[in-house]
């Protein structure tokens, strides 16, 4: 596991006000932490919804949800509807490279504080926004969540058994990808602005980010026409790419070309499945998908199911024993990548996957973190 570090990351000297709630901005704040900017995050009065997202919470009250994505960032407590918590911000700004936001569309116009103002007073500054779809167009300006997204993208139609219902995915994967997305837009902002010397409006719309998922299923259809359909955990275009039973338990088989599938074949016992018209192919393999996860299922009763694994995956057949999440944080190869933290104070979250070789992530502060970077008058001297 990953221990407290201080070492100086990517984004040292970086400083973010993150005025953004629930998983997005809140998320793509965290990013930017890890990797060594200085966040200050800004909640209202109230605080952020998600520290009452449980159970679980902690002894303070505070949801487990909220902890796993505001690490790496100090908290300060400011009411933006008054115009004494405005004028904080805007000191803070004075100070800031980057602020995250997710106010609804038209709520810091109102306040006097929208885009085209921040530009105007910060020239440098990355606005970054995360929202729900973008400010205009038929449904510009209403609010996103990560599972109405998810139907109306067209993920929920494509994710679930073939015989069952549309079936929202198990993690907030629009939610997650829009932050990961706004991350990227303002680092690709930071280096531009390193060109021109200005900063500039990202936005990252959840609406964008659930279509970009939609990979292969937006390819197939722009291609032939046909609307996807559900597949269980097989895949659309590859076989065998699915869950598949053996005599314990169930084993993940990712074969991607004819070469893995003759390997899977001879460890088998079955070598001339792999000469079989109807699998030699991966195309044929595709479209005799049923029968041959008949014979697969067959000849795979025989074996331990995460023993074969293993064994399958040192002689180059992607496949995998189907973990719980337990099993997953608790597996030799997350500590060893360093993929969950723990700090001070009991806390325990998944470390960051962005692994670069001279300026990797540091884990600085556990959230709820109080501190005295970007205090008004600071930022106001800085600026």
């Amino acid at each position: 596991m990953n221990q407290a570090s201080t070492g100086a990351g990517a984004l040292a000297g970086i400083r973010v006000v993150d005025a953004s709630r629930i998983l997005g901005g809140p998320f793509c704040g965290q990013v930017l932490g890890d990797h060594g900017a200085d966040v200050l995050k800004v909640e209202p009065p109230q605080g952020d919804d998600t520290r009452a997202w449980g159970p679980p919470f902690d002894e303070r009250g505070v949801a487990s949800y909220y902890l796993g994505l505001n690490r790496n960032k100090r908290l300060l407590t400011l009411d933006l509807a008054s115009p004494a918590g405005r004028e904080q911000l805007l000191a803070l700004l004075a100070g800031a490279d980057v602020l995250i936001e997710n106010f609804k569309t038209g709520t810091l116009e109102k306040w006097g504080i929208g885009h085209e103002v921040l530009a105007q007073r910060f020239p440098r500054l990355v606005h970054c926004r995360v929202s729900g779809f973008g400010a205009d167009g038929p449904l510009g300006g209403l609010p996103g969540y990560d599972a109405a997204l998810q139907a109306l993208c067209g993920l929920m139609s494509v994710n679930g058994e073939a015989t069952g219902e549309p079936l929202r995915v198990g993690v907030p994967v629009v939610d997650m990808v829009a932050g990961l997305n706004a991350a990227l837009g303002v680092m690709l902002a930071l280096h531009e602005r390193a060109r021109s010397g200005r900063g500039q409006f990202v936005e990252s719309a959840l609406y964008d980010a659930g279509l970009s998922l939609l990979h292969p299923h937006a390819a197939n259809w722009f291609m032939d026409g046909r609307t996807p359909q559900r597949t269980g955990n097989a895949h659309p275009n590859i076989y065998p790419y699915d869950t598949l039973a053996t005599g314990s338990d169930p084993v993940f088989f990712a074969v991607g070309n004819d070469r893995q599938f003759a390997i899977l074949c001879r460890h088998l016992g079955a070598p001339a499945m792999a000469d079989d018209a109807r699998f030699a192919r991966a195309g044929a393999r595709s479209q005799n998908r049923l029968a041959l996860k008949a014979e697969l299922e067959a000849l795979l009763a025989a074996h331990d199911g995460p023993a074969l694994a293993q064994t399958l995956v040192q002689l180059g057949v992607p496949c995998a024993p189907v973990l719980s999440v337990p099993q997953a944080l608790q597996h030799p190869h997350t500590q060893h990548r360093g993929m969950v933290v723990e700090l001070p104070g009991g806390y325990r979250g998944l470390g960051s996957p962005i692994k670069l070789s001279r300026t990797p992530a540091s884990y600085r502060f556990a959230p709820l973190a109080e501190g005295d970077s970007f205090l008004p008058q600071q930022a106001a001297n800085d600026g």
